[in-house]
């Protein structure tokens, strides 16, 4: 059985063909660099994906000027595994953040227990 995929690791959109081996293992061609075939396999075997969001602002920020009905920004430190995103939205749709927040802050530490963490994208609140 073979699949194919366009490589996103650079502009040059290889084309791959990727088979199914025994031993759950894959062969790979029609990449022009090795990050093609790691692409694939991660894509196939363990794909994972960047995670944008929104998270609200919490009632205890009604004193800051402007917290209005503001949402922050946020995302995830490194890729998330593809099949708990979806997890991963709801415990960030869940949170409610404090404002004075800045870019880069951490507002949930290892979420899910898989190492990744979710972070600010914007500074909101008095630093604005």
């Amino acid at each position: 059985m073979s699949e194919e995929l366009t490589c996103i690791t650079c502009p040059m959109g290889c084309r791959l063909k990727v088979e199914r081996l025994a031993g759950g293992e894959i062969a790979v061609s029609g990449n022009r660099c090795p990050r093609g075939a790691a692409y694939a396999r991660e894509e196939l075997l363990a794909p994972k994906r960047s995670v944008s969001a929104t998270a609200r602002v919490g009632p205890a920020s009604s004193g800051v000027a402007g917290s209005g009905l503001r949402r922050v920004p946020c995302k995830s430190s490194a890729p998330f595994p593809k099949e708990r995103v979806g997890e991963l939205l709801e415990a960030i749709y869940g949170l409610e953040v404090r404002l004075p927040v800045r870019r880069g802050e951490v507002l949930m530490r290892d979420a899910l227990g898989l190492g990744v963490d979710i972070v600010a994208t914007r500074t909101l609140g008095r630093d604005e």
